[in-house]
C-alpha cells in the first residue's frame, strides 16, 4: 500500500520526537476521490507483525510496515470505526491490546487549564497524575504530568517495558502531556520519560502520584483513594461546627518509624486477618521492621487514648528517600510514604483516631525538597518547580531546593497538596515546616548570596502570598481544622487571618517561650531566682499571636540532650527525684500556661537518650517505678486539662489569664489565674521553682472560699514527696496581691499547685454561717 503519511511524521514518531503522537497513529479518516477510508497507524518496536481486530464485526486487517520496520499501517473501508483492538507479535508472543491513541478526546478540559495556569486549580489533583477511569466503556489509566519545556515526554512502566517509544504523551494547553493507556489497573508501576529540547533523558516519579515503592525504588504506583469506606462521619460534622481555638488542644508529636518496631519474624496483620509475608525493614535497623499503619491503629491509638492528648501530630509521611531524613526531604508530596502500607492504611489508622476520640496533625513540608534525581528537582529539564538563580533557588546549608512561589502552577501544586490531606485522608490539621526560611530571602544566607525583593528589602513576599493563599483556602474548604506554623522570627500578624493582612495560620509555635524554659530549667536551681524573666516574659508578647507551646523533636537531637537529660539534679542522687521533679514541674506550668500544648514522643515517661531515627523509644524504662508514674502524671495532667474549660477556652483572650504574683523572684514561685470563657470558674495555679519547699506561702485570691487542690506535681503518685495542703484550704480575710481575700498554702518542692474555689461547699459553709448567726 501506498504511505498515506509524510515520512518526517513517522520519523519524529520512531524517534520519539512529537510533542502530539494523534496527529500520527492511531485510527484517521481520509477522504479519496469522495470516498471515506479508515486509516490505522501504530508503533510497536518490539512487533513483527501488527493486526487490526475488530471483535464486533469478527474481522482482522493485517497491517504492513511502512518506511520503518516497525511503523505499521492499514486501511479499513468501514463507514465507522470503534472499539477495534491491535494484535501484536513479538517473536513466540502474541497480545491483544486496545490502542492508546484510539481515545482522542483530551481530559482536561480548557478551563481546567486556565484555572490551573493561573494558580486557581484547587482540586487539580484530581486532574494531574495517574487516574482509573473508564472511556468509552473501556477502563484503563488516565495519565496527564506538568512539563512545559519538554521537548516529548513518554509513560514508562512495566506494561511496556519501561520503553519510552511505546507510550508517548500528548502535550496539551499549558505545557500539560496527557494520555489514556487502556487495561491498566491498580498497583500498575510507571514514571515519566521526560526529554528536554537538547534530547537528554529524565526519568520522574509522578509528582501528583498518590503512591510510591518502598525506597530504595522509585516508581509511581496507579491506587485508587475512593475505595476506602470512611466511618467518621461523626467527628468530621463536629469538627466543622466547631472553633479549636476554644477546644482543649493537646498534641503527640511521633515519627512512625521510630516510635516501636515489629520483629522482623512477625508478619504484618492485614485488616481480613490474614498476615503479609513480606516486611519491610528500616535501613540499619534490620532486626525489626516498620510496624503498618494499620498496626500503629491497634498499638498507637489506644496508647494516645490513655495518655489522655486530643490530637497525635505525625513527622512528615509524604513519601521521601531516607529514613533518617525523618521525613522532610519529599519526594512524593501526593504519596503517603509506602514504609507503612497503602493509602488506605493510612486511611484507616485516620479513621480509628477520629473514632476514639483522637484529632491527626501531619508535617507540611512546603519550603524546599531534595534534589533527588527521580523527584521535582531540574524536572522537566528546566529549573521548572526552582528558582533557576541558586540564589534564591537553593537551601546550601540543607542541600535542597526553594519552590518558585511565584510561578502559578508551582503555587498551585502546593496548596492543592494541602488541601489534598484534608480532602482524602481527613487529616484534623498540619504544622507547615520552616516558614521562617520561606518568609525571608536572606535566611541563612551570607551578604551577596540573596537576592533582594522589588522594594530591596529581604522579605520574600511571593512566599507569604503564597502562605495567605493556602490558609484563605483550607479555612473555606474545611472549616475546624488546624494550621500551625513553625515560625521563629517576629514576623507580625503570623496567626492573624488574611482579611486583616495576617498570613492566616491559626496557631503558632511559641519558640521563644521554648529556649525560654529550658534555659531556665537547665539551671541549677539556685540561679533561677536571676532569671524569673524567663518564665514570665511569654505573658508580654502573648496576645499578639495565637500560640503553640511545643516542646518537639527538635529539642532533643543533634547533642542537646532529652527533656529530663537537661533537667539538673544530684549526680549521685539514684532515684534522680530533682530532675523527674523539675520535668514534672516544667509541663505542669505549660499546661497552665495560656496557649495551645504539644510533646514529642517519649518525653511523657522520660526517654533518657535523645531521639533515634533507627530505634525505638526507651520502652524498657516503663519497669522502673519513677519512669512508670511519670507517664501517670502525663495521664492525670491531660485528664484534667480536658476536664477544666479555664485552661482552654479562653487561651488568646486577656481575659483568660492574670498574674497573682510574678515579681517573686527571691523564692523562684509565680502564681496566677486562668479563667474560663462560659462560667465563672477560675483556677489558680501556683510553681515552685526550688527544691526548696515554703509553708505558710500567702497569696491573694479573688473570691472567698474553699479552694481545692485539684493537682499537685508532687504527688506521690507521680514520684513526688507528697507535700500538699490536705486536699485544699479556706480563705482568710487578708487583703493580699490587690485581692481582699487569700489562703495560706504549703508549696512542696519543685512542684505545681492547680487550684479551684469548691463552690458547692463553700455556699453549704457560708448557709451554716450564717443560720448561727441568726
Amino acid at each position: 500500500m501506498s504511505m498515506t503519511i509524510a515520512t518526517d511524521q513517522i520519523d519524529r514518531i520512531v524517534w520519539n520526537q512529537h510533542h502530539d503522537p494523534f496527529e500520527v497513529l492511531g485510527p484517521h479518516k481520509i477522504e479519496n476521490n469522495g470516498k471515506s477510508t479508515w486509516v490505522v497507524r501504530a508503533y510497536q518496536p518490539n512487533a513483527e507483525s501488527v493486526s487490526v481486530v475488530l471483535p464486533e464485526q469478527r474481522q482482522e486487517y493485517p497491517m504492513q510496515s511502512v518506511h520503518n520496520p516497525h511503523f505499521f499501517e492499514c486501511s479499513i473501508d468501514i463507514p465507522e470505526l470503534s472499539n477495534y483492538q491491535l494484535r501484536v507479535k513479538e517473536g513466540e508472543h502474541e497480545r491483544t491490546i486496545y490502542d492508546p491513541y484510539a481515545f482522542r478526546s483530551p481530559k482536561l478540559t480548557e478551563f481546567d487549564i486556565h484555572l490551573f495556569a493561573e494558580g486557581n486549580h484547587h482540586r487539580i489533583y484530581e486532574k494531574l497524575g495517574a487516574h482509573l477511569m473508564s472511556v468509552d466503556g473501556v477502563k484503563g489509566v488516565y495519565f496527564a504530568v506538568w512539563a512545559p519545556n519538554a521537548r516529548n515526554v513518554s509513560v514508562l512502566g512495566t506494561f511496556n517495558n519501561w520503553d519510552g517509544r511505546q507510550h508517548q504523551m500528548r502535550r496539551t494547553g499549558n505545557g500539560v502531556w496527557e494520555l489514556f493507556i487502556p487495561d491498566l489497573g491498580v498497583n500498575t508501576l510507571y514514571k515519566y520519560e521526560i526529554k528536554n529540547p537538547a534530547g537528554h533523558i529524565y526519568e520522574k516519579s509522578d509528582p501528583y502520584g498518590f503512591q510510591q515503592e518502598v525506597r530504595p525504588k522509585t516508581s509511581s504506583i496507579v491506587t485508587d483513594l475512593d475505595d476506602y469506606t470512611w466511618n467518621d462521619r461523626d467527628w468530621m460534622e463536629e469538627r466543622r461546627n466547631s472553633d479549636p481555638l476554644t477546644k482543649p488542644i493537646s498534641v503527640y508529636e511521633l515519627h512512625l518509624g521510630s516510635w516501636l518496631h515489629a520483629s522482623s519474624e512477625e508478619p504484618a496483620k492485614l485488616p481480613n486477618g490474614e498476615t503479609e509475608p513480606v516486611v519491610i525493614t528500616s535501613e540499619l535497623n534490620p532486626g525489626g521492621r516498620f510496624l503498618t499503619y494499620r498496626e500503629l491503629a491497634h498499638k498507637l491509638v489506644p496508647y494516645i487514648k490513655e495518655l489522655g492528648f486530643t490530637h497525635i501530630e505525625l513527622l512528615p509521611i509524604a513519601e521521601h528517600p531516607f529514613d533518617g531524613s525523618w521525613g522532610y526531604q519529599v519526594t512524593g508530596y501526593y504519596a503517603a510514604t509506602s514504609r507503612f502500607g497503602t493509602p488506605q492504611d493510612l486511611m484507616y489508622f485516620v479513621d480509628q483516631c477520629h473514632q476514639n476520640g483522637i484529632g491527626v496533625l501531619v508535617d507540611w513540608v512546603p519550603g524546599h525538597f531534595p534534589k533527588d534525581g527521580h523527584g521535582l528537582a531540574f524536572f522537566d529539564g528546566t529549573h521548572l518547580y526552582e528558582h533557576a538563580d541558586p540564589r534564591k533557588g537553593e537551601h546550601k546549608e540543607w542541600g535542597t531546593l526553594v519552590f518558585n512561589y511565584g510561578r502559578n502552577e508551582v503555587r498551585n501544586f502546593l496548596v492543592a497538596n494541602a488541601l489534598f490531606w484534608y480532602d482524602k485522608f481527613h487529616i484534623d490539621g498540619m504544622r507547615v515546616d520552616a516558614v521562617a526560611s520561606m518568609l525571608y530571602l536572606n535566611y541563612l544566607r551570607k551578604d551577596g548570596e540573596w537576592v533582594a525583593n522589588q522594594y530591596g528589602g529581604h522579605e520574600h513576599i511571593e512566599a507569604a502570598d503564597f502562605l495567605r493563599q493556602v490558609n484563605h483556602c483550607l479555612f473555606s474548604y474545611f472549616p475546624g481544622t488546624i494550621s500551625v506554623a513553625e515560625e521563629s522570627t517576629s514576623w507580625p500578624m503570623v496567626s492573624w487571618p488574611t482579611y486583616v493582612g495576617g498570613l492566616g495560620f491559626n496557631l503558632k509555635w511559641n519558640m521563644g517561650w521554648m529556649h525560654d524554659m529550658l534555659d531556665y530549667f537547665s539551671l541549677d536551681p539556685w540561679f533561677r531566682q536571676f532569671h524569673q524573666n524567663n518564665v514570665t516574659f511569654s505573658i508580654m508578647y502573648h496576645y499578639s499571636e495565637n500560640f503553640m507551646l511545643a516542646l518537639s523533636h527538635d529539642e532533643v537531637v543533634h547533642c542537646k540532650s532529652s527533656i529530663i537529660g537537661k533537667m539538673p539534679g544530684p549526680t549521685d542522687d539514684p532515684t534522680y527525684w530533682q530532675k523527674f521533679a523539675s520535668v514534672r514541674a516544667l509541663f505542669s506550668y505549660m499546661y497552665a500556661h495560656p496557649g495551645k500544648k504539644t510533646l514529642f514522643m517519649g518525653m511523657e515517661f522520660g526517654q533518657w537518650s535523645e531521639w533515634n531515627a533507627w530505634g525505638d523509644l526507651e520502652w524498657h524504662l516503663l519497669q522502673y517505678e519513677p519512669h512508670q508514674k511519670l507517664k501517670k502524671f502525663m495521664c492525670n495532667i491531660n485528664a484534667l486539662y480536658r476536664s477544666e474549660p479555664a485552661l482552654y477556652t479562653q487561651d488568646f483572650g486577656q481575659e483568660g489569664f492574670s498574674w497573682i504574683d510574678c515579681n517573686d523572684n527571691n523564692h523562684s514561685v509565680v502564681s496566677f489565674i486562668r479563667r474560663d470563657k462560659e462560667s465563672d470558674d477560675f483556677l489558680v495555679i501556683v510553681c515552685n521553682f526550688t527544691p526548696q519547699p515554703h509553708s505558710h506561702y500567702r497569696i491573694g485570691v479573688p473570691e472567698p472560699g474553699f479552694y481545692t487542690e485539684l493537682f499537685n506535681s508532687d504527688s506521690y503518685e507521680y514520684g513526688g514527696s507528697n507535700m500538699g495542703n490536705l486536699g485544699g484550704k479556706w480563705t482568710d480575710e487578708w487583703w493580699f496581691h490587690n485581692y481582699p481575700h487569700s489562703i495560706e498554702l504549703c508549696l512542696p518542692p519543685l512542684g505545681v499547685l492547680y487550684l479551684k474555689l469548691d463552690r458547692q461547699k463553700t455556699e453549704a459553709a457560708f448557709d451554716v454561717e450564717e443560720t448561727v448567726s441568726a
